[in-house]
């Protein structure tokens, strides 16, 4: 009888981590989306954010942008609380990071404004987003942004 083979769950974590964050964007770019995907991509959402909080190589920039994944996809169903939930943790997690993540924190605070309603608060996050974008150095990094801010309701 053969030895099973050795399984490495650090690749894995670092497989599913990614695989399942792309697959997600997939879907939120899918626009013919159903119930069914709706909800696969809230589960490959959480799974890509549980495997990336298991990686020995996670860090705060990882967990903003799950977070801001989370955050977008709750707000892109409708759900308003949870979109804010998601993107305050975004915020948390980017407060040391780079302009870029600090920005696309305000830009997902904005969104789920949005969809709460807080049309105030949604143009007063989205403002601080167009200012942070000053301090972006990478232009792509920067159109990036400013398009996501672009698709505001």
């Amino acid at each position: 009888m053969s030895e099973p083979e050795a399984f490495d769950e650090a690749a894995a974590h670092a497989h599913f981590s990614k695989t399942c964050f792309n697959a997600a964007w997939t879907l939120i770019e899918k626009t013919d989306r159903t119930a069914a995907d709706d909800e696969e991509m809230i589960e490959l959402n959480l799974a890509s954010l549980w495997h990336w909080r298991r990686r020995a190589d996670c860090t705060d920039r990882h967990r903003s942008v799950g977070c801001w994944q989370a955050s977008r996809i709750r707000a892109l169903l409708g759900h308003a609380d949870e979109a804010r939930r998601y993107a305050d943790l975004c915020l948390a997690y980017s407060a040391s990071l780079p302009p870029f993540y600090q920005a696309y924190a305000q830009e997902a605070l904005a969104r789920a404004a949005a969809v709460r309603g807080d049309d105030a608060a949604s143009r007063s996050h989205a403002m601080r987003a167009r200012v942070l974008t000053q301090a972006i150095a990478d232009a792509d990094e920067r159109e990036l942004l400013l398009a996501d801010l672009a698709t505001l309701p």
